[in-house]
């Protein structure tokens, strides 16, 4: 199965669901349906469908990772930022860290790769995930991302995003 809606139904929650929580929460964002995009530059290609020209946003890239203790980790990074694992281990004080496979990250976060999403730590936290986010999201004025499948992007002001990662009581650990 790939990371699309087609098959959000075998999620352990539906993007559908998640779209309708965020909407019953008062959160408010603006939903673009596509091709599914699977890498940074497969979301590069396609976001001049959704983008707004002027507009203060943080396209993202998102690293699902483990350290050898076998804890998890949601990485949020602006997506053209690179990232060396063995120094944001050694930054993050956690060791030497490794991408969670495909199982793992079902089984933690409830998405397929290609979906990874901080909308997926509403899975998360009650799993025990981690989530550090680049801190050039302080600046943004809109975040856009995966609704836990790779055919949609949401585009959600920074304000709404903190409300929602406070609301599923996530701690943001923010990376310089």
């Amino acid at each position: 199965m790939d990371a699309s809606s087609v098959y959000q139904d075998s999620l352990p929650l539906s993007s559908d669901a998640l779209l309708a929580r965020l909407a019953e929460w008062g959160l408010e964002y603006r939903l673009h349906e596509h091709v599914p995009l699977r890498t940074v530059e497969d979301s590069k290609a396609a976001e001049g469908q959704f983008m707004v020209p002027g507009e203060n946003a943080l396209r993202i890239k998102n690293l699902y990772l483990r350290d050898k203790k076998k804890r998890n980790y949601l990485v949020t990074l602006e997506q053209s930022r690179e990232i060396d694992l063995k120094a944001l281990g050694a930054e993050l004080g956690v060791g030497n860290l490794s991408f969670g496979s495909a199982d793992r990250l079902m089984e933690n976060l409830g998405i397929r790769p290609g979906a990874v999403s901080p909308l997926a730590m509403i899975n998360g936290v009650e799993n025990g995930v981690r989530f550090f986010m680049d801190a050039a999201a302080q600046q943004a004025d809109v975040i856009y991302m995966h609704p836990l499948v790779n055919d949609r992007t949401v585009a959600m002001s920074r304000t709404d995003v903190m409300a929602f990662l406070d609301r599923i009581g996530c701690e943001v650990t923010w990376l310089p």
